[in-house]
């Protein structure tokens, strides 16, 4: 068991570190200030050649594991890009997993290209405002008609549409009434066509910089060959990117964590108060000392829960224990850093408190901790179904 970085993982960390230097603090304060898609920092990492690190090599990736992914998307927001630097790119590193996998030949060589170089940009239509979670009862509809479906629906909380040219949308054909099991979902990759698609974005807590939104959809004609897989099996696809996903966000939690500790302690040594740093003091020693435990046990997690799934073994419980307890250190890190600064901790131009709003991303999305909890006693403790 080793929990070292191997020399391409430390080369892989320093590479990203250095693509992120130029967009510092300021550039991201600006950002939350103003919003506006964070295009030069996306194009950085397409031209640095970085966006399809978990994707094959024989479409322009790198062929990595989720280990090395996790460990991009760490650097970044630990870089105090945060959860604005990372979900910027989130989509292009593994959204498209269910393509790789369930894919033919001829939509892999007509879609990963363009995103892995940064070309196209990706959203992902799943959740819809009245099924939340329970994506089983999704109600947008893709209706069959000849060579093409027609999609009529709403989508919720959809990252990234008012710049993506492209959306992974998972719709129903087939009526629930008719569905067994987990059928009836089919998984589309197709255009975002918006003489058919009005997307309305989400003014939100933070994070201003990658939008969220609405989208309505009425129309959309979606070619056959767009579709991903067997129709009816969408639900299923999806599956196989759910645990990616939550390793992904556990270590974007812990980089952004671990940023601000970092302010945090820098502070705590350079503040005077009565002739003596902060930092002397237990009050503030023993919080911080206990947000690097907690952030590290999290970290711990994470590499977990990759080295698992790198291996091709099970790994639902550590993925999902990875994202709730990296996240739950991200929140109490953040929170800790504003108490350490103290009134300037409420200033923006000491960044803690962007940190702040930033780390209810990772508690809230793309699942609840109440519903980790319910995996957990269900699937690992053998506890009754509670939902």
């Amino acid at each position: 068991m080793d929990f070292l970085l191997n020399e391409q993982q430390e080369q892989i960390r320093d590479a990203i570190a250095r693509v992120c230097h130029p967009f510092d603090d300021d550039y991201w304060l600006k950002k939350d200030r103003d919003g506006g898609f964070p295009d030069d920092f996306h194009r950085a990492l397409a031209d640095a050649g970085w966006l399809g690190i978990a994707m094959p090599e024989e479409y322009g990736g790198a062929g990595l594991g989720i280990s090395e992914a996790a460990l991009m998307m760490h650097t970044i927001a630990e870089t105090g890009a945060g959860l604005s630097g990372a979900s910027a790119v989130h989509m292009n590193i593994f959204g498209l997993h269910p393509v790789v996998v369930f894919g033919t030949e001829e939509q892999k060589k007509r879609w990963l290209p363009p995103l892995i170089a940064g070309k196209d940009k990706a959203c992902f239509g799943v959740t819809e405002p009245n099924t939340g979670l329970n994506t089983l009862k999704l109600k947008t509809r893709a209706e069959r008609q000849g060579d093409h479906y027609i999609v009529h629906g709403q989508k919720v909380w959809i990252s990234t549409a008012q710049v993506a040219n492209k959306i992974l949308l998972l719709a129903r054909t087939k009526p629930i009434e008719e569905c067994q099991g987990t059928d009836g979902l089919s998984l589309f990759y197709t255009d975002v066509d918006r003489s058919t698609m009005e997307i309305r974005e989400i003014d939100k807590l933070g994070r201003k910089c990658v939008d969220s939104n609405q989208v309505f959809i009425d129309g959309l004609r979606i070619p056959v060959e767009d579709r991903v897989g067997e129709e009816h099996k969408g639900f299923s696809y999806i599956l196989h990117g759910l645990n990616p996903e939550r390793i992904l966000i556990a270590a974007e939690a812990v980089g952004l964590g671990r940023a601000a500790l970092a302010r945090a302690t820098r502070y705590a040594n350079e503040r005077i108060v009565f002739d003596r740093p902060i930092g002397k003091n237990q009050g503030i020693q023993h919080p911080l000392a206990l947000s690097w435990m907690q952030l590290e046990s999290a970290h711990l997690m994470v590499q977990k829960a990759a080295f698992l799934y790198d291996r091709h073994l099970p790994c639902g419980a550590e993925a999902n224990a990875a994202k709730y307890l990296g996240a739950e250190a991200c929140g109490k890190a953040c929170e800790t850093a504003i108490f350490t600064l103290g009134g300037m901790g409420y200033a923006k131009e000491y960044h803690v408190e962007r940190y702040m709003r930033e780390s209810w991303i990772p508690r809230l999305a793309p699942v609840s901790p109440q519903m980790i909890m319910n995996f957990i006693a269900e699937k690992v403790l053998g506890l009754p179904k509670s939902y």
